[in-house]
């Protein structure tokens, strides 16, 4: 009878929650982050900056993707940008669930990812925009902050 493997079997990465990468140089991008991390439900994210280079990312996601890409990984490992990613916060942030709902609806979360890529050319041009208008880029006061 073979004696039992002393080394627990190795698990795949999984966070305890759910996990936004952002990008804390964009202004525009920690206006929305900020207003999410602010909401009843935040202590449910963990919010992780892209930015500093020396974030953990988890498994099959590079700082390059996650600088150019809205990504989420939810709470059970899996990894979804996009539209789907602004879909996963709604889900867990009550006063965003009827949106989560609404993006359920057949073909909605897919006319809002066609918006989504539309708005990614512009993105870096409006950020500018919104800097220039006083936003500036900073962490969320709410989740895990990095280095923190």
């Amino acid at each position: 009878m073979p004696l039992p493997d002393p080394e627990p079997q190795a698990r795949p990465h999984r966070p305890a929650k759910m996990t936004v990468y952002f990008d804390s140089s964009c202004p525009l991008c920690t206006i929305e982050i900020g207003h999410y991390a602010r909401q009843p439900g935040a202590e449910g994210i963990d919010f992780v900056d892209v930015a500093t280079g020396d974030a953990d990312l988890g498994p099959g996601l590079t700082r390059e993707a996650a600088m150019r890409r809205f990504h989420v990984r939810r709470d059970d490992g899996r990894l979804v940008s996009g539209a789907r990613g602004f879909v996963a916060i709604w889900q867990v942030l009550p006063r965003w669930r009827r949106a989560a709902r609404l993006a359920a609806l057949p073909g909605v979360t897919r006319l809002m990812e066609a918006a989504y890529r539309l708005f990614l050319p512009i993105r870096p041009a409006l950020s500018r925009l919104a800097g220039a208008l006083g936003a500036r880029a900073s962490t969320p006061r709410s989740g895990r902050r990095p280095g923190r």
